[in-house]
């Protein structure tokens, strides 16, 4: 039984101007980004961990850096495990593109609605899987970290449990959140779907 860990890229500014950021470089992660991902790492000291595997942006392999000190590890970059290219959109403004009706195409149809220049949830899912089942067979029977991103995260969770792949944008996955999927046989499990219990909770917040 092999076991992801499927991990979010901690917060950046650009989260926060809800710009489309896709494989723009130079997006770091901010005070706050770094805080989360120490708590990650914190909170994943225990666990045996095999190997951590992040995508190529700087955001994901910062939030990967911590944890993978904390087992004495070397981050391993997959190409798989990429952000969306978003294409001509990358770097705009979220607000300004939602007027668009390709914007209401892809919301629609995202596996046949790719970006200008760019993907399709389809296109991102086959990578994702083809990546994720090439580190599956390079550890079996151990738990692997991976730090990716939202979208790649949500259409990967969609393929294991069979959720239409039109439908992953109902699926959350926050900032330096925790997902975790085990995957045994034939039948895989999600076992967690978004766990952010061990981050810092914003001033004033109440827990549930």
């Amino acid at each position: 039984m092999t076991t992801f860990l499927l991990i979010r890229h901690a917060t950046n500014d650009a989260l926060k101007e809800q710009r489309i950021v896709g494989r723009l470089p130079g997006v770091h992660l901010n005070e706050e980004g770094q805080a989360q991902a120490l708590a990650l790492a914190e909170r994943l000291a225990s666990v045996d961990l095999a190997a951590v595997y992040a995508s190529p942006m700087e955001r994901a392999q910062e939030t990967a850096q911590p944890l993978a000190a904390r087992h004495s590890l070397e981050v391993q970059t997959h190409p798989g495990l990429h952000e969306v290219d978003c294409g001509r959109w990358s770097g705009q403004p979220a607000e300004k593109l939602r007027r668009r009706r390709l914007w209401r195409a892809m919301a629609l149809y995202p596996s046949g609605v790719p970006f200008p220049d760019g993907e399709s949830a389809w296109e991102v899912q086959a990578r994702m899987i083809a990546a994720l089942e090439e580190i599956r067979a390079a550890h079996p029977g151990q738990t692997v970290a991976i730090v990716s991103h939202a979208d790649p995260i949500k259409v990967a969770v969609a393929h294991y449990v069979g959720l239409p792949l039109d439908l992953f944008r109902r699926l959350t996955v926050a900032p330096a959140s925790l997902t975790v999927l085990s995957l045994a046989g034939a039948v895989p499990r999600l076992v967690r779907l978004n766990d952010t219990g061990h981050l810092p909770r914003p001033e004033g917040e109440k827990g549930v």
